[in-house]
């Protein structure tokens, strides 16, 4: 019995081993969940940075909208803020969610680097950003003007990607 219960540690390694390498290899690191695609944005209701009464971030879609998670202190949140500023540039509707961030924070990144939201609302305990299914900012997603999940994108949108975005906007505005 004492040899049996010396061996137990090392056959639940062996178990775990066997498991960790069969997931392992053969797991895409790569697969970005996209559960909300083709079903309609949660209700969540935010505080808009502006001020004033919490909103439903479906009140929030008007036509084709991009909803993008972000927040102050992300590398690559800071990196697709370009591409953001050219696709408000073009006339898509960009709705702001600050994730876990403290409002005057995200005031004073906005001032920094330019404001290319047409609304900013506050996720200060990160509920909403789980109801999208957000696994880490930078994440967006093109929303029909039914507030129909279309796309979603995960980590920071290159101009590429910005282009691939304003090209399915149009395509939803005929």
């Amino acid at each position: 019995m004492k040899r049996a219960v010396a061996l137990l540690p090392l056959a639940v390694l062996a178990v775990l081993g066997v498991l960790f390498a069969t997931y392992g290899l053969h797991h895409d690191p790569h697969v970005n969940p996209a559960a909300l695609v083709g079903k309609r944005l949660p209700g969540d209701r935010l505080p808009p940075l502006a001020g004033g009464a919490p909103t439903a971030l479906t009140d929030q879609v008007q036509g084709p909208t991009l909803i993008n998670v972000f927040f102050s202190t992300c590398a690559p949140c800071e990196q697709e803020h370009p591409a953001l500023l050219a696709l408000k540039a073009e006339g898509l509707r960009i709705v702001g969610v600050a994730y876990k961030e403290d409002p005057e924070k995200t005031r004073a990144y906005l001032a920094r680097l330019g404001d290319p939201f047409s609304a900013v609302l506050v996720d200060r305990v990160g509920r909403a950003s789980i109801d999208l299914g957000v696994t880490g900012a930078p994440e967006s997603f093109l929303v029909d003007s039914h507030g129909l999940v279309i796309s979603k994108h995960v980590g920071a949108l290159e101009p590429k990607d910005a282009d691939a975005i304003l090209e399915q906007a149009q395509t939803l505005r005929r």
